[in-house]
């Protein structure tokens, strides 16, 4: 041991031996010790007291470092592997153009903790976490590139119905809204506390997004949230003040899915009543009423202007529309089993016929050739909008069960302006695949996360 140690830490160590002996109520083995190592009057109560639980706890520490360094062998293993395996076709996969990527199985990771189905799921738009929401009450928070649970977040008394971040200009916040009637708002900087409980709807509050800000000088900050409920409305929100600013009223029946325009101008809602309504975002009046589903419509998207010339083509239309203007297209996803893809007047551009069973989830590719959408069929499908709509790739089993949700990362803008004209934080909005702003370019994240009945959140990456 003389060897090994130098005589400090020697006589630290046995210290340490004969404070846990003294702990261990073995006085003999201790007073026996302590005269063989002459240790006598100096290792009095105050020194067994500093040295009791030091052996204990480099004994777990390094029992912790002995894990970590294995798991870190073991990654390093299959990145060597991986390396080794590589071919040309892999290499040139990998350097493919973002705005062709599609997911593929398998899943880049599987997390799992939640006790009851998933409902929903969140990109930040900054940092790699994950939210995703449960019929078990409870948030989980999760760091998408390492695969990790990194806190489960409690305060809602029912199911989770919805999660989005978001919020006013370098101030991220989670919204989250349940069936207990209320949406909660939490601060990712503050460990995610509940900073503010918003109640008001007399139902289940199904679908939450917080407004864009608009354009560049434009004073709102984006402080503006929207919420859908099972009491036939949609409300506006002020997250600042927690008050209801508006309250949007047309709906027949339970409202089961919202969205904003990038521009923050139009709100894209639909339901149970089997119709999608377009409302004007600062009035609250009605724009457009899509008719044409045959079941409850439970999901719709606004078309990102990327998408315009594949659409406007589509569509019939000469040339696109301008890519400042927003609510030019929408498409919504039903229990019919269709998605139908309409212009912002009404008309029905296009119906895309493959699922199996409900369409539970849609999400336009950032790169805006493809439409992706989830369903109750255990599917992701991936429809070519410059092929008439065409579906050009199905992942089978995405999960074992129903996929309710499906959310793409969003993109991280480059270079973006000081003025903030870029977007909150920089970051183009959750699903909305905003196009390059004036003086930045829009990074495409090749990132998609999915929840499932079969209580899994499945990240696929590139």
């Amino acid at each position: 041991m003389s060897q090994l140690l130098t005589s400090r830490q020697a006589e630290e160590l046995h210290k340490a031996i004969i404070a846990y002996l003294s702990s261990s109520n073995l006085p003999n083995t201790a007073a026996a010790l302590r005269q063989e190592l002459n240790i006598g009057d100096s290792f009095d109560d105050g020194t067994r007291k500093k040295y009791e639980g030091l052996l204990e706890k480099k004994w777990t520490s390094v029992v912790r470092l002995q894990k970590k360094i294995m798991d870190l062998e073991s990654r390093n293993q299959s990145l060597q592997n991986e390396l080794d395996s590589t071919t040309p076709t892999s290499l040139l996969r990998r350097n493919q153009d973002p705005t062709s990527w599609l997911p593929r199985s398998p899943a880049r990771h599987t997390l799992q903790s939640h006790r009851q189905p998933i409902t929903c799921v969140a990109f930040h738009p900054i940092f790699s976490s994950l939210a995703s929401g449960s019929e078990d009450t409870t948030i989980k928070i999760w760091d998408w590139e390492l695969g990790e649970l990194e806190r489960t977040v409690k305060g809602h008394t029912k199911g989770v119905l919805d999660v989005d971040f978001g919020g006013p200009r370098g101030g991220t916040l989670l919204a989250s809204c349940s069936s207990d009637l209320t949406i909660k708002l939490w601060d990712p900087s503050d460990d995610y506390k509940n900073i503010r409980t918003l109640p008001g709807h007399d139902h289940s509050v199904s679908a939450i997004r917080f407004i864009p800000s608009g354009a560049a000088g434009s004073p709102s900050s984006g402080n503006l949230l929207v919420s859908a409920s099972r009491d036939k409305t949609l409300r506006i929100w002020d997250v600042t003040t927690g008050y209801c600013v508006k309250t949007i009223r047309g709906h027949s029946d339970w409202v089961r899915d919202v969205t904003p325009s990038f521009d923050g101008r139009w709100l894209l809602s639909a339901g149970n009543d089997q119709t999608a309504r377009l409302w004007d975002a600062s009035s609250g009046e009605p724009k457009c009423t899509f008719l044409g589903h045959e079941h409850v419509i439970e999901c719709v998207a606004l078309a990102p202007p990327v998408t315009y010339p594949h659409l406007s083509s589509l569509a019939g239309l000469k040339k696109p529309p301008p890519a400042s203007s927003s609510a030019e297209f929408i498409a919504t996803g039903s229990r019919d089993k269709t998605i139908k893809l309409w212009d912002g007047r009404g008309t029905l551009i296009k119906t895309l016929v493959g699922h199996d069973n409900w369409v539970r989830g849609l999400v336009f590719h950032p790169g805006g050739k493809y439409l992706l959408s989830a369903g109750d069929d255990k599917t992701i499908r991936c429809w070519d909008l410059t092929q008439e709509g065409k579906c050009v790739k199905t992942i089978e089993d995405a999960h074992g069960h129903f996929v309710s949700c499906i959310r793409w990362a969003p993109s991280v803008i480059k270079d973006a302006p000081a003025n903030g004209a870029g977007d909150k934080n920089g970051v183009v909005i959750n699903g909305t695949g905003k196009k390059d702003e004036p003086g930045g370019k829009a990074n495409i994240r090749c990132v998609i996360a999915t929840g499932s009945v079969d209580l899994n959140v499945r990240v696929f990456a590139s």
